[in-house]
């Protein structure tokens, strides 16, 4: 069974470990797509701090990830064809934008699982931004706001 999901893994932290820990164990195989920055700034203000093949190599060095793809359009059937996904993980900010609603009417089509899974509330990449702009404009830090 092939495992996939599917983020933009900027800043990885221990919320992204759990996550793709918990995808391992899931399949046999345990593939992660990564958005481009172009994707990011398709759908958010600021694109990663981190650019993308540094978020790659950084992701290819965690034991639970067996192969790492890219993906430049905000849209992900063809990454899920390619593969031959049986398990797509989504986030809980799921939400039914077109490229959303159109990967699960893929996946139910041929009969592969949707899993949703809910995040780390403790810590987030926005979170930790958040934090270190802090630190540069007042000197202080709240380790109440990243775990």
């Amino acid at each position: 069974m092939l495992v996939y999901t599917v983020g933009t893994f900027d800043m990885v932290h221990v919320g992204h470990l759990d996550l793709l820990e918990y995808c391992a164990t899931l399949g046999d195989k345990f593939v992660v797509g990564v958005a481009s920055d172009k994707v990011v700034g398709s759908y958010k203000r600021n694109v990663p701090v981190i650019p993308l093949d540094q978020r790659m190599r950084m992701l290819k060095a965690l034991g639970c990830i067996d192969d790492i793809v890219s993906y430049d359009k905000l849209e992900y059937v063809s990454n899920c064809k390619d593969l031959d996904v049986d398990i797509f993980v989504i986030g809980e900010d799921w939400g039914d934008k077109p490229h959303n609603i159109a990967v699960e009417e893929y996946l139910k089509a041929k009969g592969a699982k949707i899993i949703q899974v809910s995040y780390n509330p403790l810590t987030s990449s926005t979170k930790i931004k958040q934090n270190l702009i802090a630190q540069s404009h007042n000197g202080k830090y709240s380790p109440r706001n990243v775990a």
